[in-house]
């Protein structure tokens, strides 16, 4: 049976992203998208939107918490996850271009699912939902800024760039390690 080459640094991008959600931090404070970019550097449109698609759905289930807004919220982080394979297609994987792509996708990412939710779900005006959206932005804005200068650098060098995390070398180190320990 033919291995998935990448499996175990989907696994490592996954379990980033469920350990940092978990920790306590302050609303909209996520490490999606800087976890996503360095995926949709290396493997292009549809890496970025397989991976958000299933951390967004991961973590609902692992949490608990699936429902109406995972779905707006996997939707619109997958079709950021798209935009970052277009945008990172042609660029270095460099803190810059994260930082870049981060501020933009936040911006997009919190107006479709901060006002466009607001207004469409809640019944609340523009102008309501506008102003309660800010702080909020701004908190997403930080968030992905800062993990955007750290995170992604260093999974897309660490783990993406690393040869020895494909699945078959992983698989082939774990057999050593049990056939040593008999």
């Amino acid at each position: 049976m033919k291995k998935p080459k990448n499996l175990i640094k989907y696994l490592i991008g996954l379990f980033t992203v469920v350990v940092l959600r978990l920790v306590p931090h302050p609303p909209n404070v996520e490490p999606i998208m800087a976890t996503m970019m360095p995926f949709a550097k290396r493997w292009g449109k549809l890496a970025g939107l397989f991976f958000t698609l299933l951390a967004i759905l991961s973590f609902d289930i692992i949490t608990g918490t699936l429902g109406v807004w995972s779905i707006m919220t996997a939707g619109t982080y997958a079709l950021l996850g798209i935009a970052a394979g277009f945008y990172f297609k042609n660029r270095e994987s460099s803190i810059k271009n994260y930082v870049k792509f981060s501020v933009i996708g936040t911006l997009i990412y919190d107006a479709i699912t901060g006002i466009g939710t607001g207004m469409l779900f809640f019944k609340q005006s523009f102008m309501l939902t506008f102003m309660g959206q800010i702080p909020f932005t701004l908190y997403h804005l930080a968030g992905n800024i800062a993990f955007a200068a750290i995170v992604s650098p260093l999974l897309y060098r660490w783990v993406l760039d690393n040869p020895q995390l494909e699945t078959q070398p992983v698989i082939d180190k774990l057999k050593s390690v049990f056939s040593a320990a008999q």
